[in-house]
């Protein structure tokens, strides 16, 4: 078993829909980034290549590189899950935590989950999403950006 954990903050923006998990969440910002700026599928991904030894997106997918402006994280996902899977491992299992005082997120928990474990191909009961608060603390708590944290149980 191997344990990988990663973590991705975005600021937001004007002029963008935010896209958490893959689904658009209703808001008046989105997240500023050279792709989608998923910020939760993002540390997924570092988590999953930190856990196999792979590196990490900056590496995979470098902002420096216009082929990834615009792109969709559920692609870049299922890239990273394939290097994974070719370098033996499959996923036990994957726990996050968004923190963003605003949008409120409970109401999108469940549906962020089931899109991460239709992306991977695997049971929902393998994929936990919590969402919280920074109690006005913070970059977060002031509604400057979101931040997520993801660790990774590869078998």
């Amino acid at each position: 078993m191997r344990i990988g954990q990663g973590v991705d903050i975005h600021g937001f923006a004007a002029d963008r829909q935010l896209v958490l998990a893959g689904i658009e969440i209703p808001h008046h910002r989105g997240l500023d980034g050279h792709s989608d700026a998923d910020v939760l599928l993002h540390a997924i991904m570092d988590a999953l290549l930190g856990a196999a030894g792979l590196g990490d997106i900056g590496v995979m997918f470098p902002s420096s590189d216009p082929q990834w402006r615009g792109a969709h994280s559920l692609a870049l996902l299922a890239t990273v899950c394939d290097r994974v899977r070719r370098a033996g491992y499959g996923v036990g299992n994957i726990d996050t935590t968004i923190i963003a005082q605003e949008p409120r997120l409970s109401g999108y928990v469940a549906a962020m989950g089931r899109s991460i474990s239709d992306a991977l191909g695997l049971d929902e009961t393998r994929v936990n999403v919590k969402a919280t608060t920074s109690d006005r603390l913070g970059f977060t708590g002031r509604g400057e950006g979101i931040a997520a944290f993801a660790v990774v149980l590869l078998e």
